[in-house]
């Protein structure tokens, strides 16, 4: 499993060069990734979030979600390390990646 150490701003800005559609947000609660989704119709933005729930179960590791008819929003942050961005989001991130590539 990826570690849960949080990582340096600089680390995550390293880490986003190589995951597209992500960006990083931080606040005065920690820090995390985010991408957002545009999808042809609920049903096309659903089947994704339910590809993102088995990614969530099988790392044990729930993101943010926000859904509004097409639109999907996801943010990344570990909660056990402060709410901060860890090598575990990024993975995360990658898995992520590698099915909404294919849509």
């Amino acid at each position: 499993m990826p570690a849960r150490t949080p990582l340096s701003d600089d680390q995550i800005a390293a880490a986003l060069a190589d995951l597209d559609g992500w960006r990083a947000e931080a606040d005065e609660d920690g820090n995390r990734i985010v991408r957002d989704d545009e999808f042809a119709d609920f049903r096309e933005a659903f089947a994704f979030l339910t590809r993102v729930a088995f990614v969530a179960e099988a790392m044990d590791h729930h993101p943010e979600i926000a859904n509004v008819y097409n639109h999907v929003s996801l943010a990344l942050s570990t909660h056990d390390a402060g709410n901060r961005v860890t090598e575990t989001d990024l993975a995360f991130a990658s898995h992520v990646n590698e099915f909404a590539a294919g849509r």
